[in-house]
């Protein structure tokens, strides 16, 4: 991926970043428990902050620092993520929305290795983080949810 632009990157990622939002409202307005809903319509929440961080870095604001590390527990990466159709299970859902936090994740480490700046990459840095400690919380439920009915 190629960037003409800090202003480009930060457009592209503000866009996936409402794409994620909208990802986790619908899945919301579709699950069937409510746990799974709070979960999901928190996540879309955190989206929307992110996008909202983005446009505030965009307008020269200060971003707040990475912190430490997260853990993986990994229990999603070698699963198929299969289309989310209307019969999806929660199953369905929770791997596909923690495949797309790694996923998110691995962008913002491919943007913080090229940041230009000091300030860039600790903008990067955050949403990693952030976006591993939702596939974090993600895969918790996951295991709580699937693993445990095994």
């Amino acid at each position: 991926m190629t960037f003409a632009s800090l202003d480009d990157v930060l457009e592209f990622a503000s866009t996936r970043e409402d794409e994620a939002a909208r990802f986790y409202a619908e899945g919301a307005a579709a699950a069937r428990t409510e746990s799974l809903r709070a979960l999901l319509l928190e996540l879309e929440s955190e989206e929307r902050r992110h996008k909202t961080l983005l446009e505030k870095f965009r307008a020269g604001l200060a971003v707040p620092l990475a912190g430490g590390p997260v853990s993986d527990l990994g229990l999603t990466d070698a699963l198929v993520e299969e289309p989310l159709g209307p019969e999806g299970t929660a199953q369905d859902v929770l791997i596909i929305a923690a495949r797309r936090e790694a996923r998110a994740a691995e962008l913002y480490a491919r943007l913080a290795a090229v940041a230009a700046t000091a300030e860039e990459k600790a903008l990067f840095e955050y949403l990693i983080r952030q976006e591993r400690s939702h596939k974090l919380r993600l895969e918790n439920e996951y295991e709580a949810r699937v693993l445990s009915e095994d």
